[in-house]
């Protein structure tokens, strides 16, 4: 089989857990990297095959056959719409772009054109959650009551000198905490819960005094199965013990996946409780499922499944009109809490399931 031929644009500390994870997947082949601070690029091209290197994403255009872009915020859309046009393939690092009119203009280009476009949600594709979604699907331990994620990161400040932040710190962001990274988990709320009803989010600045929006953001939203759906993070966190955590109340027990541990558990399956006893006092889970080998990002999930949709046409599960459903809830709950309201968030369900 061809390899699929891409190149790599934006070679920040992201980009080098991508050109890792490239390397684990057998179906593609990092063909050229760009930065315009060269030393980057040249740093991201070390653990690769002698790709070239490059300060102007054009002058690769000839040499691939789709981009994963890995830019701020705010280059997204030009770059995202430069390739389309040439009939690149596009693997989009979140969000996709920073306003609807860009995502859609983007979204209506690419299918004009005939090019795969993906978001970069590689939450969705990491084998513990792909085995919490068959768990919560089988219908073996009754119908979703709640789902909670958590994350906990200290993010977009210079580690040394939280007064001078990086670029995460500006309007380039396009959002806070929830547009920026929350975006993974409204997107993995919507694919678990299926169709919202309404929802709220609150978020501060305290603690993370460099972003220009909040740092530290909590969503709620009603479903219309009934469950609700919960995420709470934050950037300014100095410790941590639920680090990354999701949590799916059901009516026959609890599943969870601790991403530290890699393990997916069930709490209680069989409603064995004493009274008055909860999980807490028994800490009564069982194991059914624990990621091999050490943490990474887990990048190469989502890699591969780009390459498959680009080699079968098959449209991706986090496409670019999906995914733009999941920022028009952050948009909403965003203007419902400037406006003191609930957000009216029908009609904002995923059609790939």
């Amino acid at each position: 089989m061809e390899k699929l031929k891409i190149g790599l644009i934006g070679c920040g500390k992201m980009m080098a857990s991508h050109a890792q994870a490239v390397n684990m997947v057998e179906t593609v082949e990092i063909v050229a990297v760009c930065d315009v601070v060269p030393e980057n690029a040249q740093a991201v091209a070390k653990v690769l095959n002698d790709p070239y290197i490059t300060t102007n994403y054009e002058t690769m255009v000839d040499m691939v056959d789709a981009v994963l872009i890995a830019l701020p915020h705010d280059l997204h859309y030009e770059c995202g719409m430069y390739f389309a046009k040439k009939k690149k393939h596009i693997l989009m690092e979140k969000p996709l772009c920073n306003s609807e009119e860009e995502c859609l203009s983007l979204i209506e280009t690419c299918e004009e054109m005939g090019v795969t476009l993906m978001c970069a949600y590689p939450v969705r594709f990491w084998p513990g959650i792909v085995k919490l979604k068959e768990l919560v699907d089988s219908g073996e331990y009754g119908k979703v009551i709640q789902m909670s994620i958590w994350t906990e990161q200290l993010t977009g400040a210079n580690e040394l000198n939280l007064e001078k932040p990086t670029w995460l710190a500006t309007a380039r962001l396009g959002g806070g905490q929830l547009f920026s990274h929350g975006c993974h988990y409204v997107d993995l709320l919507l694919w678990f819960l299926g169709n919202p009803v309404k929802g709220c989010h609150f978020g501060t600045k305290v603690g993370t005094p460099w972003m220009m929006r909040e740092g530290t953001s909590v969503l709620s939203m009603a479903f219309e199965s009934g469950a609700l759906g919960y995420h709470g993070a934050t950037w300014g966190a100095r410790g941590t013990r639920l680090g990354y955590d999701f949590q799916i109340q059901t009516e026959k027990g609890m599943l969870e996946y601790e991403n530290d541990s890699g393990e997916v558990r069930v709490y209680n399956s069989q409603g064995d409780h004493k009274p008055g006893e909860t999980d807490s006092d028994s800490k009564k889970y069982s194991v059914v499922w624990k990621r091999d080998g050490n943490f990474t990002k887990q990048t190469q999930f989502e890699i591969a499944h780009f390459a498959e949709c680009v080699r079968t046409g098959a449209t991706p599960l986090t496409n670019g009109r999906d995914t733009l459903q999941g920022l028009r809830v952050i948009w909403k709950t965003y203007e419902a809490e400037k406006n003191n309201t609930v957000a009216d968030l029908r009609g904002l369900g995923l059609s790939v399931k």
